[in-house]
């Protein structure tokens, strides 16, 4: 029986290493440095820049279709010309929308390190910036 556990915790300690040969992903956290190029300070021990940066949606400026349905508020003014007097507006429909969400420098982002450590997905901004 102290061979079967002994091959077992041999069997258990080459798994482990294997596992930390193999750099798996990891979770990584950094802050922009640098918007244009782009360069992120990972956790202030490297400096990555565009070529080893995959960026998510969350991070990127990107455009929408969204389903719209408002009137404007009665505007009015002017020196009594009829464009100026009070009227409103109706906007309804498809309507493109950009949101504008690149980085900029100062953010603090969440990075997950691709397997190898060659890449690095930028996943999203940490909380409490706008």
């Amino acid at each position: 029986m102290a061979d079967a556990t002994g091959l077992a915790e041999k069997i258990k300690r080459a798994a482990l290493e294997a596992q930390g040969a193999s750099r798996p992903v990891r979770l990584c956290f950094g802050e922009v440095i640098s918007e244009e190029p782009l360069k992120i300070n990972v956790e202030q021990k490297m400096i990555l820049g565009e070529a080893q940066l995959l960026l998510s949606r969350n991070v990127t400026d990107y455009v929408i279709s969204a389903e719209v349905d408002w009137e404007t508020g009665e505007q009015g003014g002017g020196a009594g010309e009829t464009a100026c007097e009070r009227h409103s507006h109706r906007i309804s429909g498809q309507k493109q929308i950009m949101i504008h969400n690149a980085l900029k420098p100062g953010d603090e982002v969440i990075l997950i390190r691709q397997q190898e450590g060659q890449k690095f997905l930028v996943l999203d901004r940490m909380g409490g910036k706008p």
